[in-house]
């Protein structure tokens, strides 16, 4: 028996990690609202607080916790409903500070740091992937954790590789937008928006939870 997953696992694997880091959510909105705001450095900080995050689920992988979360109907509702309440609270909080008359103040990295970790805790779209669709590329029959951990390292690598790109690309755009007040507070209406968005798509989803 080999613990490690074969060659096609980690290509199938690798190919789905690449779809859900690259599709929007919480976290690359997250990561580009905070890069556009406050540019790469700030960007770098979101992503890894991202990927903090991500590294705590591959854990829970590991030890059995997703299995537990699996099992128990409750704390999948809990970690929808959590997600979307903290989206919801971003969002307030964007808002708040677009419409502040004064420029609003720049966060400090640790704590961009802590928000990003946070969101992706409880974003309900990696929750899912981790609790119901990471073990179906796992054999039941060899050992959890080294292949739970052979797949977590792909999946941080890709999730790096995707959200980096989101952090230059956004600090390379914003670039190209005048720095001018009214400019700024578009851009974090926007972005408070999205997140309000999002906290009630997590929302709706946890209504239709059975």
């Amino acid at each position: 028996m080999h613990p490690v997953p074969s060659l096609t696992t980690f290509l199938l694997f690798a190919f789905a990690t690449f779809l859900l880091t690259a599709s929007p959510g919480p976290g690359v909105l997250y990561v580009m609202a905070r890069s556009v705001a406050q540019g790469r450095a700030a960007g770098f900080a979101s992503m890894f607080g991202i990927e903090a995050g991500e590294v705590v689920w591959i854990a829970a992988a590991a030890t059995g916790v997703a299995a537990l979360l699996s099992a128990s109907t409750a704390a999948l509702v809990f970690l929808r409903w959590g997600g979307a309440a903290y989206l919801v609270f971003l969002g307030v909080q964007r808002w708040r500070h677009a419409e502040a008359p004064a420029a609003p103040a720049r966060a400090a990295l640790g704590r961009i740091f802590g928000q990003g970790f946070i969101t992706q805790l409880l974003n309900p779209k990696v929750a899912v992937f981790f609790v119901a669709f990471l073990p179906q590329f796992l054999n039941p029959h060899d050992s959890i954790a080294p292949q739970v951990a052979a797949l977590g390292a792909v999946y941080i690598v890709i999730a790096v590789a995707v959200d980096a790109s989101y952090v230059i690309a956004a600090t390379a755009i914003s670039r190209r937008f005048p720095r001018s007040r009214v400019a700024q507070k578009r851009t974090g209406r926007a972005a408070a928006a999205t997140y309000v968005a999002l906290g009630a798509a997590a929302a709706a989803t946890g209504l239709e939870t059975p």
